[in-house]
Parts: C-alpha cells; structure tokens; sequence
C-alpha cells in the first residue's frame, strides 16, 4: 500500500486534473503469499491496491469531471464466492479461487463506487478484456505450462485493451457507469456481483484496511 501511497502523490503532483483512471494493474499468484502489509497477495494487488488508489485520487477526479473509472475485471469471478471475515487469510486458498473472488470483488467495488459518485460528474465501469497473450501466467511451473500451452489461442494485448479504449473514450459512459462490460456491451455479472449489501460491506472492510 505504501507503493499506491507514492504513486498517488506522484500523479497528483504532475497533473491537475485527471480525466480517466484505469485500474488495470493485477496479478494471479501460483502459491499462497502474504503482501508487506500482511494481506493474502492477490486479494492485496488486485482488489486492495485499486481501491486505495482510486478513493486516494477521487477528490481530483471529481474536480474533473467529467471523469471515469475503469476496473478491469474477468469473468473468472463467475462462481466465486466472498467471506469478508477471510478474505485476507489462507482459509479456503487456493490459485483461482483466489483470483476469482479478487476479480469479483473488482465487480461489488464498481458498482459501490458509481453509487456513491452519483451526481458527481464521474463514472466508474468494469469490464472482461478477454484471454489475452500476455506475460500475466508466467509464473512458473504448472501455471505457466499451461499458460504457454494456451498462448496461441489467445487475443493480442492490443485486442484485449480495446473494450478498456472504449470506455475511456466513448463520448458518454453514463449508460455503463456502475456496470460490467465484455465486448464492448453491458454483460450480467454473476448473481454474487449484484448483491448491493456485500458491495457497502466490502467497501467499509477494504476502508478498515487500508485507511484511504
């Protein structure tokens, strides 16, 4: 968290006004690793570490408006389940369960987010970038076996951004705000992803461990 603390004081520094962030940075570990903050990794670079540094940039973004957030989730978060008094630990680890409920929590931190920018002039949009030929599975062993073994049928980094591009610069993103896009059109999320209360419960845990 003390890496998002300094590149939120970088880009305020440079900038005095931000026009659209994209929170695209994340990771999927093949082994269970705790952050320097002590949080399980994946939950901490995929979830966490965009929720600091948006809510760390927000007053900036509002003074922009209009602005957009863009989160970029998965549809790995299908099936994916959260317990909030675990999330952080080892219970119930494993490598795609734990990037599943990261990428699910990307999709309940959308949608709180767009409701509580209501009337602010900023958006906040999630969305599926499809499988994309990226260095992402390298991570040794089986993993990245497998993901070298998947490469050749995968988008190009450049085809994966587009949806991303679309929602930067579409001239109005107001009928996506709050939503999860693949394919440059609006996609029903898991049932999981709509549940409103987990999204304020989510948001007020991630505050408690972070202190945006």
């Amino acid at each position: 968290m003390a890496a998002v603390r300094g590149l939120a004081d970088e880009i305020l520094g440079r900038h005095d006004r931000l026009d659209v962030l994209v929170n695209n940075a994340g990771l999927i570990s093949p082994h269970y690793r705790l952050s320097e903050d002590g949080f399980e990794l994946t939950f901490a670079v995929n979830h966490l570490a965009p929720f600091l540094l948006t809510n760390l940039l927000l007053d900036r973004l509002k003074a922009s408006a209009p602005a957009r957030v863009i989160t970029v989730a998965s549809r790995a978060h299908r099936g994916s389940r959260i317990d909030l008094a675990t999330i952080t630990g080892s219970r119930g680890w494993s490598m795609g369960k734990s990037y599943g409920r990261s990428k699910l929590c990307n999709i309940l931190f959308t949608r709180e987010l767009a409701r509580r920018l209501e009337g602010t002039g900023v958006t906040a949009t999630c969305l599926h970038p499809g499988g994309v030929a990226t260095g992402f599975g390298q991570r040794g062993g089986l993993v990245e076996l497998g993901w070298r073994l998947a490469k050749p049928f995968m988008i190009s980094a450049e085809k994966g951004a587009e949806t991303t591009l679309f929602l930067a610069t579409i001239a109005d993103a107001t009928p996506f705000n709050g939503g999860y896009v693949v394919g440059k059109v609006l996609e029903c999320p898991d049932p999981a992803a709509l549940d409103d209360s987990l999204a304020r419960r989510l948001w007020d845990e991630s505050a408690r461990l972070v202190r945006p």
